[in-house]
This record gives structure tokens, sequence and C-alpha cells, in this order.
């Protein structure tokens, strides 16, 4: 499954988009999108954040239709001027400190992670907690880690699942 069918899918005959597709399609960050989201009740219905419309493996969709149209009411009224520059600068969360765990080391986590998601057959629950013990660091690194290598675990499945098995020889 590609980064775009995870974002976009069908529910109930309707085409249906999570928050990633969201960010891609206006340029929001996540913080963004989710304030769209939490603070829709403030806004006049026509500039309002539609509900969710289902949740799979806690991603939330929205109706696409009404994705779409809340986008338009909103370039057209409010603009999309500070989208790029609003919020924190993107970093390692600590500033001019440097530092941080590095991609290299956060690919190594997410690999031990996909490993132990594939020996298990799937997520259990501590699973992030028990690799923060055996292998050291802060078990929200691990967490973060595990997040993406479920992600990817889920891909994994979903492309097994559509490839045909092979004929057996009769």
């Amino acid at each position: 499954m590609s980064g775009d069918e995870a974002s976009r899918r069908v529910h109930d005959g309707r085409w249906v988009v999570s928050r990633a597709w969201v960010m891609e399609r206006t340029g929001a960050s996540a913080a963004t999108v989710n304030r769209w989201y939490v603070q829709r009740e403030r806004y006049p219905e026509e500039r309002r954040f539609p509900e969710v419309v289902c949740t799979v493996n806690r991603t939330h969709y929205y109706d696409q239709e009404a994705v779409e149209a809340f986008w338009v009411a909103w370039q057209e009224d409010v603009g999309t001027g500070r989208l790029g520059a609003a919020g924190r600068r993107p970093g390692d969360g600590r500033g001019n400190q440097g530092g941080g765990t590095g991609r290299a080391q956060r690919d190594r986590a997410v690999a031990l992670a996909l490993a132990e998601l594939r020996q298990a057959g799937g997520y259990r629950r501590g699973m992030a907690t028990q690799l923060a013990r055996e292998h050291g660091g802060g078990e929200r690194a691990w967490q973060r880690a595990m997040t993406e290598a479920r992600a990817l675990y889920d891909q994994e499945q979903a492309q097994e699942q559509a490839e045909p098995a092979p004929h057996a020889a009769r």
C-alpha cells in the first residue's frame, strides 16, 4: 500500500482522507490541521473543518469533498499566507543546542521495532517499553519508532494480502 492509499480510502461509498492527505493538499502543518479540527466550532459552518467520518488503526478520516469545500472557503476568506511561517521551525526540538538522536539512530530504532513486529506477528501493547528496556533510550522515542514501524508493517501486510498466492502444482 503506498502512502497515498493510506491517506485516502473509500468508506461507505465516498472518498475519505486522513490528516496526512489534508497536510499535503493544503501545505498546513499537523498542528494547524489539528487546530482546525479542535477549534471548528468557533468558525461559521462554511469555514468549519469537517467531522471525523471513520477511524482506522487510530487514524481519523474526513469526507474528502467536505475537506475540499472547507479548504476553498478558508483560502477565500482567511488566506494561506501564514501556513508556512506559523509555529516552530523544523529541527530536533533543542534549538541551537544541536544534539538529538539523529535520523540514523531513529532509522535503527524503526528497523528494530519492525523486526520485533514481524517476529511477534503484529503489534502488542508494551512492545515499545520492552524495546526501551532492551536497547536503552527513552520510552517515548521508542513509541515514536514503533508508530513508524507499525505503519511500515501494515503496508507490508497489505501488500502481501494484495499479491495473488502462487498456484499449487497439481
